[in-house]
């Protein structure tokens, strides 16, 4: 039997502005496959402005049909864009990792989170005269949010933000989200933790 693998997230999950073949979830996938790992194309819940609430709602109205052998989660840029407070989105964000270890059948070692992406960096905040060292902040804290709850639960973190942060101009066409060839470099750094989780 193939393995199931679920991914949760926002724009960055669903690959906004490039190929479905090159969101990143589907890069993973063909790797993973590449190493002789059996699994299923991924179930994608994801949506381009999801914040957390929105990503819960979405699982919500979803059928989802766990247990899953891998969940990915990522999200929380369209909370910091909406100046959310890091409070609400640690709230948030650790119960959508218990429903994301509870859709791994209660196996937290299954759930990797990544975390979110520097989009201060991009030609699109600059073309908005957006200052980057704010924006780089907020992030900052809640990636550390995040890291730290994925601690706490016995998930698995994978931080490509400095990736993100590395490469400003691998960009899609609008400016703002990353291209299939940045996704590249995030499956690889993605692609050994989720091979360990699904061993």
């Amino acid at each position: 039997m193939p393995l199931h693998y679920l991914a949760l997230g926002d724009s960055y999950t669903i690959g906004e502005a490039v190929p479905a073949t090159g969101r990143w979830p589907a890069q993973l996938v063909r790797q993973l496959r590449a190493r002789g790992v059996a699994i299923d194309d991924p179930q994608i819940i994801a949506v381009t402005g999801w914040t957390t609430d929105e990503l819960c709602a979405g699982m919500d109205a979803a059928t989802l049909t766990p247990p899953y052998d891998l969940v990915t989660l990522l999200i929380g840029v369209n909370n910091q864009y909406r100046g959310r407070s890091a409070g609400t989105y640690r709230t948030q964000f650790s119960g959508l990792l218990r429903r994301a270890v509870g859709l791994a059948g209660g196996r937290p070692s299954r759930v990797v989170v990544v975390s979110i992406p520097d989009w201060g960096v991009t030609r699109f905040a600059r073309e908005q005269g957006r200052d980057p060292a704010p924006i780089a902040h907020a992030l900052d804290v809640y990636n550390a949010i995040a890291r730290d709850e994925a601690g706490r639960a016995g998930a698995r973190w994978v931080d490509i933000t400095p990736l993100s942060r590395r490469h400003p101009d691998m960009v899609a066409a609008d400016g703002l989200h990353p291209s299939a060839e940045q996704y590249a470099l995030w499956t690889d750094a993605i692609l050994p933790v989720a091979a360990a989780a699904v061993k």
